[in-house]
This record gives structure tokens, sequence and C-alpha cells, in this order.
């Protein structure tokens, strides 16, 4: 058995946008794709060249895709009966971009596709990304690093231009 320690850099942004109106450009710039026919589709796929046109007709502009979305907050507002807290929990990702960063560290599995959340707050709307790079940091390979890198630009600059 083994046990590594790893250090997760978060990268967050307060926004004074409305909460409903980050979530929706943050939906617009991401594929949202049928996820169970993606999932049939690249299954069913017969060739890899296959694979990336299904992959790039269910992207959006921004690359990358959502494959769920969790609303936490309307759990707690169901116990309590409350109009707040508003709290999503949004899993996009780039099955292409996945596959480069597992090819040369199998690991990366266990962290792609990554969360991004939306939360409510009194001082605003807080967004959140836990950075790709920093999980990876450790396995010591430059090539899974450096997709980890450009994948957490991709987010970044996405989340930026969300909550701006």
């Amino acid at each position: 058995m083994t046990i590594q320690k790893v250090e997760v850099e978060r990268f967050s942004l307060t926004s004074s946008k409305p909460f409903d109106a980050v979530v929706a450009a943050l939906k617009s710039a991401v594929g949202q794709p049928d996820i169970d026919e993606f999932f049939r589709a690249t299954r069913a796929a017969k060739s890899f060249p296959d694979l990336e046109r299904i992959v790039q007709s269910s992207v959006g502009r921004t690359d990358l895709m959502l494959f769920a979305e969790f609303d936490l907050g309307d759990i707690l507002r169901r116990e309590t009966g409350s109009k707040t807290p508003k709290l999503i929990r949004l899993v996009v990702g780039n099955p292409l971009i996945m596959k480069e960063m597992v090819r040369h560290a199998p690991d990366a599995g266990s962290y792609a596709p990554v969360t991004v959340l939306i939360d409510e707050r009194p001082d605003g709307v807080h967004v959140s990304y836990d950075k790709m790079e920093s999980y990876l940091l450790h396995y010591g390979s430059s090539e899974a690093l450096a997709v980890a890198r450009t994948l957490d630009a991709k987010i970044t600059t996405l989340l930026r231009e969300c909550t701006s």
C-alpha cells in the first residue's frame, strides 16, 4: 500500500455578477452533448479518427464539454427551506486532452475531467478550480505537465471570462 500526499493549488475568483449569469456564461462556452449518446457514440467508434470527430463535434468554443452537473445547493436548500445557498459543481473536460495526460502519467485519470465549483456567498459569486498542474507535479512527467498547463490555461481563461 502506498499513500502519497498531493498538494493542490486552487484558482479562485469572486464575481459581482449574479450566480445564474456566471453559470450561464460558463455553460454557453462548453459543449453540452447528450452524455449518454456521447458515450454510446465513442464506444461505437471504429477508429481513432472517428472517435476524434465525435469528441470535436461535442466540445464548445473552449475545446471543453460538460460531463456532469451537480446542484449541491439544491440539497442544502431542501433542508433549510431557504432560496440560498446556490452552489453548483460542473465537471468539464475533453477526452482527447485527458488521453494525452494519462499517456504520460496514468494517475492523471484520477483528476480528469475537472471540477469547476460555483457558489454564491454574501461577498459575491465564487468560482473555484483545482489546477491540474498541481495534481500532476509530483509524478515527474514533463509531458503530462505541459498538457496540464494548457488545460489549466483553458479553464482559468474561461473562468475569468465568465466572471468579468
